[in-house]
């Protein structure tokens, strides 16, 4: 179904077929109509499906054909300063041929340039809940007239600890309003969130592999820690991967990798929590550009980067969460390109590898190729037989395999000392008996009592008899001279 059977306004349509897109997708498809028709939503969709537009499309068009209030009409909520950035690029883009202005606030940053914006006009505000709530505070922003609202990645607002700012700012919202709320993944904290500030809404799900995974070509090398920096950059060494996103699980690896990169005169450039926003801003300039080839991020940039014709995205740590790995491969293979994806496996990071593995319902086939391979005992037969299939990517999970995944985890030979030695200390200590008086009974036995009086002695008879000793070698003395 092409975009112009959706209803959609002219200068809409010229502003999305100039973006280059001619077809929806299926967020799209499901969304937008509901949407145009002033029901709220409930939507689960991967990164990379396209529901920035989803809901963007249909509020520019609303605000358009139904907006009556002065004010701010539009409020999109966001966890991310970069994910933020792209929502406001978005509206932009599809709002190119309208009279409407769209303003991005979040911290970081000073706030006098996001205040001048706001105070000459401001249709759609795109905001951060930190900063959104500053300058409530100061009477800048006023939220009386908002029509439509949007909570994206609600579950990412929730996991970074928003609740209470994204409730105190709904308080704000009038009750009259047209809701939408966007969230990865649905666990019981989103449902009852829905539950508060959702009026009848219609629920759209995008499952994972239907969309995200269908285009991306995923790849896991099994190899030592010390070794995963020399197999970055052999990997590296191939040309063609012009523009690479390597995910870390900390800060300091960040910073780490990107120094043994340039150290090897590779372009490379972090991005974490602990860089200022203006640094931010220019190394994602600076890599959409082309200027840097290698951009090593955590995944606090997993859900706000939006990089066309991305190469490669390299997982060097396994996340600890199933679902960020999702998130982490979907800035790779975006609006149905192909894309390709290679994950980092130490010893230690099998566990991880098998919670994704059997998140997504599929395998990932291993590369037994590269020189720095390693066979780790607890993935047994689960990855050499499937890895016979390696070409077919998106193959599900069949009944052997499942159950290889729930064997227990083997211990190699070598490890059995380490292993006897934590079971050793891992038992409850035995209490030492005391046992009073055996030691000192044992001491007198042996030595000759000094007075006619047997059994133990006073606490004071021991300094007694050794004053008394004293005095008598005293009076000796005196009897000599």
């Amino acid at each position: 179904m092409p975009f112009k059977k959706l209803d959609i306004i002219e200068p809409i349509l010229k502003a999305v077929n100039a973006e280059g897109y001619e077809t929806p997708s299926p967020i799209q498809e499901h969304a937008i109509p509901i949407l145009l028709s002033g029901k709220d939503i409930m939507g689960s969709a991967q990164t990379g499906t396209g529901k920035t537009a989803a809901f963007a499309i249909p509020i520019l068009q609303n605000i358009m054909q139904k907006s009556k209030r002065d004010g701010i009409k539009a409020l999109i909520l966001t966890p991310t300063r970069e994910l933020a950035m792209q929502i406001k690029e978005s509206f932009d883009n599809y709002g190119k041929y309208l009279p409407l202005k769209t303003v991005v606030i979040f911290g970081g940053v000073k706030q006098k340039s996001q205040v001048d914006k706001i105070r000459r006009g401001c249709d759609i505000l795109v905001a951060t809940p930190g900063r959104l709530l500053d300058l409530m505070n100061q009477y800048i922003v006023k939220l009386h007239a908002v029509e439509y609202f949007v909570l994206d990645e609600a579950d990412r607002m929730l996991d970074m600890g928003f609740i209470r700012d994204v409730k105190k700012i709904v308080a704000k919202v009038p009750n009259k309003r047209q809701t939408m709320l966007f969230s990865a993944t649905l666990p019981k904290s989103i449902v009852s969130l829905a539950d508060a500030i959702l009026t009848n809404p219609e629920r759209v799900s995008i499952t994972p592999v239907e969309t995200t995974l269908d285009t991306i070509q995923q790849t896991v090398f099994y190899v030592d820690a010390k070794n995963k920096i020399r197999l970055l950059l052999g990997i590296l060494k191939n040309n063609d991967y012009t523009s690479v996103l390597v995910f870390t699980r900390t800060k300091r690896n960040a910073n780490t990798v990107a120094k043994h990169l340039f150290e090897k005169k590779i372009s490379a450039v972090p991005i974490h929590g602990n860089k200022s926003q203006s640094a931010r801003t220019t190394a994602l300039k600076e890599f959409k550009a082309g200027n840097v080839r290698v951009l090593v991020a955590t995944d606090l940039a997993a859900r706000g980067l939006d990089i066309e014709d991305l190469s490669l995205v390299i997982n060097y740590n396994l996340p600890e969460v199933p679902e960020t790995y999702i998130h982490r491969i979907g800035r790779t293979g975006r609006a149905n390109k192909n894309g390709i994806s290679m994950s980092f496996c130490s010893e230690e990071e099998v566990p991880l590898l098998q919670a994704i593995q059997k998140h997504i319902s599929m395998y990932i086939p291993v590369d037994e190729t590269h020189p720095y391979h390693s066979i780790f005992e607890e993935k047994a037969e689960y990855t050499n037989k499937n890895s016979k299939s390696k070409s077919n990517n998106s193959k599900k999970l069949s009944v052997e395999h499942q159950k290889i995944e729930k064997a227990p985890v083997v211990a190699k030979k070598s490890d059995s000392k380490a292993f006897s030695e934590k079971i050793r200390h891992s038992q409850p200590k035995k209490k030492k008996l005391q046992v009073i008086g055996t030691e000192k009974k044992k001491g007198w036995a042996k030595a000759k009592p000094k007075s006619k009086s047997y059994g133990p002695r006073s606490e004071n008879s021991s300094t007694t008899s050794r004053n008394n000793s004293s005095k008598n070698k005293n009076y000796s003395r005196k009897n000599s001279k």
